[in-house]
């Protein structure tokens, strides 16, 4: 599995969102300009992310976009699914259909832990974390 530039994209989306003041909207182009985002494939973006419940949108004067709850209850799995689909490490954690030998192949449960422990870390990773943890690297940077 390989993260695609609209995964990244998304992410890097959902943190700036998390950065905001509860409450407070922002410009799709805002987002773009700050992370280097083609406003076009941004904008494809946030209709899937609203499509899925994780930001809120208003239109008009004083509209913009917002997070639909809580930075620390969205999860990087949240937001790599939204616009990703289904994590999967390969094809043949999916089902039956692509390997016929699930039951006698010794590599089939390695792939199902690696599988497990990816799901587990991104689940664990909320937009909020990656927040604090961001503040500490440019605290870090400018005072080191």
């Amino acid at each position: 599995m390989q993260l695609s530039m609209t995964g990244e994209y998304a992410i890097q989306a959902m943190i700036s969102l998390a950065e905001l003041p509860i409450g407070k909207t922002t410009q799709i182009s805002e987002i773009s300009k700050k992370n280097h985002i083609p406003e076009s494939l941004l904008r494809k973006i946030v209709v899937q992310l609203r499509k899925l419940g994780l930001i809120f949108s208003t239109r008009g004067k004083g509209g913009g976009i917002t997070l639909s709850r809580s930075a620390e209850s969205i999860t990087l799995l949240d937001v790599i699914e939204a616009v990703e689909g289904k994590i999967y490490l390969n094809k043949f954690l999916i089902g039956g259909e692509f390997c016929n030998r699930i039951s006698m192949c010794a590599v089939h449960s390695v792939w199902r832990k690696v599988q497990n422990q990816m799901i587990e870390t991104l689940s664990e990773s909320t937009l909020a974390s990656l927040v604090s943890k961001e503040k500490q690297l440019k605290k870090y940077k400018i005072g080191g």
